[in-house]
């Protein structure tokens, strides 16, 4: 244990990064990066065929312009950290690695933490040079939003022991999410959103919404190693 906190466990679990990133999207894994600008060119087409209303505002980016494309992203790669070892039938053979497979699913949470940052700043350049500004509090609450969906998907993958039914369940979960994006119990919340409200008001309800689901990514992830190290539930379906 002491060795995996130490120098020399970081840099061991640092330099298992770039295969666990190959494992998570293929050895393109650079692509990740590159395929979210799809997202805003398909939304500033739209503004001269007519879909687009007047335009996108600030209020968008933690939403339908970068916190979006996160989110989905982050379900794509959660599903695939533990649920695609089932689905591969490679989990008995993670349970053999030494330091434990917890290793492996922190490696390749560290890697799909990575392609989302590499993802969100390919996002922001793009959406800042095409649709509108924003500011540095909206590009981190969108990056929390993403690394939760990721997490959740973590949980939901191990929990159903696949990663379509973890897709799913995650998928269920930002629809919700999207739905009550208003309300300040939605990760997509932002206080760009009530500008009328006092502004300690306001302050104190950004806090409450990004601490919270801070604490409940954090609650998702101890519960999904929890169940990844159940070994004998795991490989025997129970």
């Amino acid at each position: 244990m002491k060795r995996l906190l130490g120098w020399e466990g970081l840099g061991a679990l640092l330099a298992t990064v770039p295969p666990s990133a190959r494992q998570l999207a293929s050895r393109r894994y650079w692509l990740v990066a590159v395929v979210p600008l799809g997202w805003p060119l398909l939304l500033y087409a739209l503004l001269f065929v007519g879909d687009g209303g007047g335009g996108y505002t600030p209020r968008a980016v933690q939403g339908l312009l970068i916190g979006l494309p996160l989110a989905a992203l982050g379900i794509f790669l959660g599903v695939r950290v533990i649920a695609a070892e089932i689905d591969q039938r490679t989990l008995e053979i993670a349970y053999t690695v030494p330091g434990g497979a917890s290793r492996i699913w922190t490696a390749k949470l560290i890697a799909a933490g990575l392609l989302m940052l590499a993802a969100e700043l390919t996002l922001a350049g793009a959406v800042f040079l095409l649709l509108t500004s924003f500011s540095f509090e909206s590009l981190a609450a969108s990056l929390e939003v993403g690394l939760f969906f990721l997490v959740l998907a973590t949980g939901s993958g191990a929990l159903f022991r696949g990663t379509i039914s973890g897709a799913l369940a995650a998928t269920v979960v930002l629809g919700v999410a999207l739905v009550f994006a208003g309300s300040p119990y939605s990760p997509f919340w932002s206080p760009t959103l009530v500008p009328e409200l006092d502004p300690v008001q306001l302050q104190a309800l950004w806090l409450r919404n990004r601490l919270g689901y801070l604490l409940l990514g954090a609650a998702v992830l101890a519960l999904a190693y929890s169940r990844a190290e159940r070994r004998e539930r795991m490989l025997g379906g129970a």
